[in-house]
């Protein structure tokens, strides 16, 4: 199945959810890992990996079993539903009362969980409504009303309020006020509320609510005085609005540490309970990460497993203190079940960094096999099943996904009906059609893409201005190398801006996002990179925006200093645009002109020239490698023309070569060696280097994304 691509380890009877949990899919029992200082758990990995899938997947096979509830940080219905009330609700509490409104209808061993401690929390916040009159007041506490209904458990459940101690009081002193104007913060309302609530409660019941609240900071131990702070801070809004809401939220997993706890709870509840949080890099998912972390960080204990999800390797900055990332707990599915977990202590802070309290989980590639297996799946279901084609397809899924779960998903399943060459460029598929399930209108898979890894997936620090544009300067950076040439790319398409992004920032915000970087390549990551190469050429008619952005690059490093950047020399750098831009037999004089006498800068700057994207139309590479197309000049300009085009054809990555063109490359290396010019006697071992790399598709040169995409394969 599609959910468990690439999990199954993590999802079985045994594995690493299973013992979190403390539940197997099944219902059998496990032993808990950890506590009862918990990890944080933070599935990391980038747009792709498939971290909202495995939280999906832990979702389905577990919530039978154990209360397991999930929440999407990125939805704005929390912050809708919060809108109009702004005094009294936020987009926190909104996403709280939602989870508690989940578990409270979950059907498992052991029921429903109620929630007297949020309640009572929300009854007080709920006195800054907008006009203050006890009508108001009274409709938004009702709103949490079935928060304490249908009771489960003896103590301090719902049984203990519902009997005139919370909801009776507070209905009886809002028909009294309703109708009479409050003032704008209610004061007089919360004074009522807090007074009926403190007369009518049975003993236990006050224990603890001065337990919780009577903790409240500034509270000194009164469960009046932290109520009415609660109350004024989260209407003060900004700081001490969080801590209110880091409070709630803490109330919320105390009603269900209440519900374990206790003969109760020992003898009718199993496993643990999980609050599974998707986009958790969103200002959302962070407060209440951050919430979870502090308290745990400060010694409140609590059985609720908390997973969530960031796209960054790192979990984030505000993990971190704003110090320079430190390492944090982390493992792999292929490294098992990572049977120990402890707080890392920091000597030089006493409370010790947020990052100290996460256990990352770092979200796998598809290895080869998997990848094999799941692209032959989708062919073999299509019908599409011929040998040749079939390998075909599969080696072109594998170069362009690199191994992303979800673009294997994407490519394997459009490209499943797309009759494709041996010889063709593999973002030849990039144009297929991919059908939607659901009827929408077919898509050329790079646009469904690119939709879903770039746009449906901003960073989150992008400032609202440049949410129109990202996509098109993202697509246009593709041909650019390292910081230089992307602030000349960058300065000519946001012409006219009054607001600029700097090459600085969209690094940045890539590195936000999730996506690698790499010395050689200003988008590092390889699969992304050949899907904005795809778009870029087809925004104008007949590669219209390419030949222009290459034209850009060009001429800038015609007039530059010395220096190249990514490249050795601002003339390598130049002849690497202007070959990709129409410039093929320029470069050729170039190179046959520099040659003689200096054979080893001259194959660096070679591989460097050539390691380029080839634009679309017709692809003569491999003919001319192979002397199959007339070229004029001298023996050595041939041979240079032919040895250039073999370079360009193997350092591209984006089509077969393999042991025919190894062998073209060395014997036109060899060529060379036996020419007359000066150190022309050193590519022989070249010649040796370069067709063994080729033969077992090896970059020639490397760099970290043609090493992640060589790892990953």
């Amino acid at each position: 199945m599609y959910e468990d691509l690439g999990f199954e380890k993590l999802l079985d009877a045994d594995g690493f959810f299973a013992r979190l949990l403390g539940r197997a899919p099944s219902g059998a029992d496990r032993k808990p890992l950890y506590g009862p200082d918990l990890p944080v758990v933070l599935l990391t990995g980038g747009p792709g990996m498939g971290k909202g899938r495995l939280l999906r997947a832990v979702r389905d096979r577990f919530a039978r079993q154990v209360p397991v509830i999930g929440l999407d940080c990125a939805a704005t219905v929390y912050a809708d539903r919060a809108g109009p009330e702004p005094g009294a609700r936020s987009a926190v509490t909104e996403a709280l009362v939602e989870a508690a409104l989940l578990l409270r209808t979950w059907r498992g061993t052991g029921g429903g969980f109620t929630f007297p401690r949020l309640f009572a929390g929300l009854a007080v916040i709920s006195t800054g409504v907008a006009g203050g009159t006890g009508e108001a007041i009274r409709t938004e506490v009702e709103r949490y009303e079935e928060l304490i209904q249908q009771p489960r458990l003896r103590g301090l459940g719902a049984r203990d309020f519902w009997r005139g101690a919370l909801l009776g009081a507070v209905r009886k002193m809002l028909e009294v006020l309703a109708g009479q104007t409050l003032g704008p913060y209610g004061a007089a309302a919360l004074t009522a509320l807090l007074d009926a609530l403190f007369e009518r409660v049975t003993p236990r019941a006050e224990a603890e609510l001065t337990r919780i609240y009577g903790d409240y900071p500034g509270a000194a131990g009164q469960p009046k005085h932290g109520l009415r702070r609660l109350a004024a801070d989260f209407g003060a809004g900004g700081e001490r609005r969080r801590d209110a809401e880091r409070f709630l939220f803490r109330a919320l997993r105390e009603d269900l540490e209440t519900a374990y706890s206790g003969l109760g709870g020992w003898l009718g509840r199993v496993g643990r309970p999980g609050l599974l949080l998707d986009h958790a890099d969103q200002p959302l998912g962070e407060r209440l990460l951050r919430a979870v972390l502090v308290d745990r960080r400060a010694g409140q204990r609590d059985r609720v497993v908390i997973v969530g999800t960031a796209r960054r390797a790192d979990g984030g900055d505000f993990l971190h203190g704003g110090l320079p990332p430190r390492p944090v707990a982390a493992f792999r599915p292929v490294d098992g079940v990572p049977a120990t977990w402890s707080r890392r202590a920091d000597p030089e802070q006493d409370r010790g960094p947020l990052s100290a309290g996460v256990l990352m989980l770092r979200m796998p590639f598809l290895t080869g096999d998997q990848l094999r297996r799941e692209t032959e799946r989708i062919q073999l279901a299509a019908g599409r099943g011929g040998g040749a084609h079939r390998r075909r397809i599969t080696a072109a899924v594998a170069r362009l996904s690199g191994g992303r779960p979800h673009t294997v998903i994407r490519l394997a399943t459009a490209a499943a009906d797309h009759p494709m060459e041996p010889d063709d460029n593999d973002r030849a598929i990039l144009d297929a059609r991919l059908h939607h399930p659901e009827g929408a209108p077919e898509r050329p898979v790079a646009d469904v893409l690119l939709q879903e890894l770039v746009l449906d997936q901003l960073p989150v620090r992008l400032a609202a201005e440049h949410h129109d544009q990202w996509l098109d300067l993202l697509t246009h950076l593709s041909v650019a190398h390292d910081p230089v040439c992307a602030d000349v790319l960058l300065r000519h398409h946001q012409a006219g801006r009054v607001l600029r992004l700097t090459a600085h920032e969209v690094a940045r915000l890539l590195h936000d996002t999730g996506w690698p970087a790499c010395e050689r390549h200003f988008v590092g990551d390889f699969g992304l990179r050949q899907l904005l190469v795809h778009r870029l050429y087809g925004l104008q008619r007949d590669g219209g925006a390419w030949y222009a952005d290459h034209h850009l690059l060009r001429d800038h490093y015609a007039l530059s200093e010395p220096g190249g950047g990514a490249f050795h020399s601002a003339a390598t750098h130049r002849m690497n645009h202007h070959l990709v831009s129409g410039g093929v037999d320029d470069v050729v004089r170039h190179l046959a002109a520099t040659l003689p006498g200096r054979p080893r800068p001259w194959c660096e700057e070679l591989l460097e020239i050539a390691q380029a994207p080839y634009p679309g139309g017709a692809d003569e590479r491999r003919k001319r490698a192979q002397g199959l197309v007339p070229v004029d000049g001298p023996p050595l300009r041939r041979t240079v023309d032919q040895l250039l085009h073999a370079v360009w054809l193997c350092e591209e990555r984006t089509r077969p070569t393999g042991s025919e063109m190894a062998r073209t490359l060395e014997q036109l290396l060899r060529q060379l060696s036996i020419m007359d010019f000066d150190g022309a006697g050193e590519l022989g071992p070249t010649a040796t280097e370069w067709s063994r790399l080729v033969a077992n598709e090896r970059p020639l040169l490397r760099c970290d994304c043609t090493d992640q995409l060589g790892r990953r394969g």
